[in-house]
């Protein structure tokens, strides 16, 4: 699809828009300049800024400037949208941790290079830091109407809660992220401000700041939050939130987490959160109808993500790690690789020095480990050929293990049969 709104609106990712009879044709005539913002609360991007980063990378690719915004001022304060109690203040020297890493990750996903539309990362806390809390409620303050900012969804809800109900500095929140639309609208000539839905609020509190302090005509338009078949938030493992950082969320787990995702997901994601084009993902909507089996949806996914994260190096470590779990004999992997591999798996710690002296049997370390009852069980294992070290089969009962036999700094991974794993952590 050469129309950008068209695309869009096929993939599902327009819930709501300010104008929807007059943007489009706006979008067509013209590059524009459109904005995302998003506050600095970890170190790291997760999947659920997804939705927002690839809106501003599909318009980047149309023609249009898009613009970063993090949010070292609006950060210090929380925004309330969506949640039910107040956030927890972040320092100043966390919030620049912050937004270092999330910056560098933006970078790595939007074009701050190209000859047509360069990307712009901005910091409103830039802007803010030199107002006082008088000029502030002087210069923008008095132009906020309070029955306009009430109205809003974030705080109505908040207000519904009793005696929780919302704080001076969260209802606040809502007037920065307006000034911040202003200020872009007056320094870059943005007209565009982009977001998940539950920013609607702020998107249009920010288009009436702007009509009334400067007179301008801006636009707002919000994706769906990025949520399973059943509602709940995506995004979250067992782990906790999977995260595009690969000290947080490794590329092994990040690849893992996608080709998991339900049939009912699949077909979504792909849409929401990858380039490919709607010939190639109508073909695949048909063959999870027809050979749901072959996870060919979420082997495509978890490819295309992964590399678009993580890079060809990520995804080919994670293919890697991968044939690791399925058999493929372990090498060239460190303690961290395998512990993530085989994090649900089984272990138990030994003393390094049951390695030396000749070795540890390797019919003691099946018991030890917990896949053999005794030592009868054990070598009856290893004769019948489903005794593995390293995914390695080992046929010999009189073998020994030694250090020389470790997959890692200090782990060795046993299997019997093919399912059945257990790690011995060898410690000093």
């Amino acid at each position: 699809m050469d129309d950008l709104f068209a695309d869009l609106t096929w993939r599902g990712v327009i819930h709501q828009v300010t104008d929807p009879h007059h943007l489009p044709r706006w979008l067509a005539t013209g590059s524009r300049t459109l904005y995302a913002g998003i506050d600095p609360t970890a170190d790291s991007l997760h999947v659920g800024h997804l939705m927002a980063v690839m809106l501003l990378r599909r318009f980047q690719r149309r023609g249009h400037r898009p613009i970063a915004l993090l949010g070292g001022a609006t950060g210090m304060i929380g925004d309330p949208s969506g949640k039910s109690q107040e956030r927890n203040l972040l320092d100043v020297d966390t919030l620049r941790a912050n937004i270092a890493g999330m910056e560098t990750q933006l970078r790595a996903l939007l074009d701050f290079d190209s000859s047509t539309a360069p990307a712009v990362l901005v910091n409103n806390y830039d802007w803010m830091s030199r107002f006082g809390v008088l000029d502030f409620l002087r210069e923008v303050g008095k132009h906020a109407p309070v029955s306009v900012m009430l109205a809003k969804e974030s705080v109505k809800d908040r207000l519904e809660r009793g005696e929780e109900g919302i704080s001076y500095t969260e209802f606040s929140y809502m007037l920065l992220q307006a000034y911040d639309f202003a200020y872009l609208h007056e320094h870059f000539g943005c007209e565009l401000q982009v977001g998940g839905s539950d920013q609607w609020g702020n998107i249009t509190a920010g288009i009436d700041l702007a009509r009334r302090l400067r007179g301008a005509k801006l636009y707002g338009l919000t994706c769906p939050l990025l949520t399973r078949a059943d509602g709940a938030k995506m995004g979250k493992s067992e782990r906790g939130a999977v995260w595009l950082s690969p000290e947080r969320t490794s590329p092994y787990q990040f690849y893992q987490y996608w080709i998991n995702v339900d049939d009912a997901d699949a077909g979504t994601c792909l849409r929401y959160l990858t380039e490919l084009d709607s010939e190639e993902i109508e073909s695949l909507d048909r063959s999870r109808a027809e050979e749901p089996h072959l996870r060919n949806s979420q082997r495509r996914l978890a490819e295309e993500l992964t590399r678009l994260i993580h890079g060809d190096a990520g995804h080919s470590a994670a293919l890697r790690a991968t044939e690791v779990f399925f058999g493929a004999e372990i090498v060239h992997l460190d303690d961290r690789e395998l512990a993530e591999i085989f994090a649900d798996v089984p272990s138990k710690s030994l003393r390094r020095g049951r390695l030396e002296n000749g070795g540890l049997p390797l019919v003691d370390a099946l018991v030890e480990s917990g896949l053999a009852k005794g030592k009868g069980d054990a070598r009856r294992t290893i004769e019948q050929g489903g005794a593995y070290v390293n995914n390695r089969r080992f046929g010999d009962v009189d073998a020994k293990l030694t250090a020389s036999d470790l997959a890692g700094e200090t782990i060795l991974v046993l299997r019997k049969g093919r399912k059945n794993y257990a790690l011995l952590r060898f410690t000093e």
